[in-house]
């Protein structure tokens, strides 16, 4: 049996903004399939579609009103994934974005909106993602310690705001809320992200954690 070579190529519809491949032949017949950097993301983050839609607003809302970027994710597992972002062009902002777009994934441990979800997950899912999770430095002020990564948790279940202080990168700092539908369940989270040198962690979330959680509020009522 003769073996054919096929030419993959890859382009995102500029209509959807989602990423496709094809051969030759499919481009011929005009059959195209989900590219590799969509599938990344996971069904959860394609399910989520619908999430992102209503929530975009509300975020460059209040990017406009902070100055600051604002973060949308989900968690699939151990990880967070970005659904989206509105980009501030502030000083030091640029520095804190480590090249993040829609799709990227980052530890949750050690994230301000991982955090956040993880919080409010029931014991059993959160037990089994801390067993399959290395809490390595990835910061100057990681948490690597489980009893007080679960301390932590326990405080936002309280507040209902979690903070990355320079946990995942040194310089960034963050503020998050999840956000949840109307059956209780958290679906999301979001954050606002500052550079090191706009405070101490305590002022900034002061600052601005009233905004963010109205902006959190705001978005799950239009949730279902």
């Amino acid at each position: 049996m003769a073996n054919s070579i096929w030419t993959i190529e890859e382009f995102t519809c500029p209509g959807c903004g989602l990423d496709y491949t094809a051969t030759k032949e499919d481009r011929e017949s005009k059959r195209y399939r989900l590219g590799p950097r969509v599938l990344d993301l996971g069904f959860s983050a394609i399910n989520s579609m619908d999430v992102r839609e209503i929530s975009a607003p509300h975020l460059q809302q209040l990017s406009d009103e902070t100055g600051h970027t604002v973060n949308m994710a989900i968690l699939d597992g151990g990880d967070i994934v970005y659904i989206e972002r509105c980009r501030a062009s502030r000083p030091g902002q640029r520095e804190i974005d480590l090249n993040l777009h829609i799709g990227s994934r980052l530890p949750a441990y050690c994230t301000a909106m991982g955090k956040a979800m993880l919080a409010f997950l029931p014991e059993d899912r959160l037990a089994a993602i801390l067993d399959d999770v290395e809490l390595t430095e990835r910061g100057p002020n990681t948490i690597t310690d489980e009893a007080a990564f679960r301390a932590e948790l326990a405080v936002i279940r309280e507040t209902g705001i979690a903070v990355n202080d320079e946990e995942l990168a040194y310089g960034l700092r963050s503020i998050a809320a999840p956000i949840s539908a109307r059956s209780g369940e958290v679906v999301a989270a979001l954050n606002l992200a500052v550079h090191r040198s706009m405070g101490l962690t305590n002022d900034l979330i002061e600052r601005f954690s009233p905004a963010i959680l109205k902006t959190a509020a705001a978005i799950s009522a239009e949730i279902a």
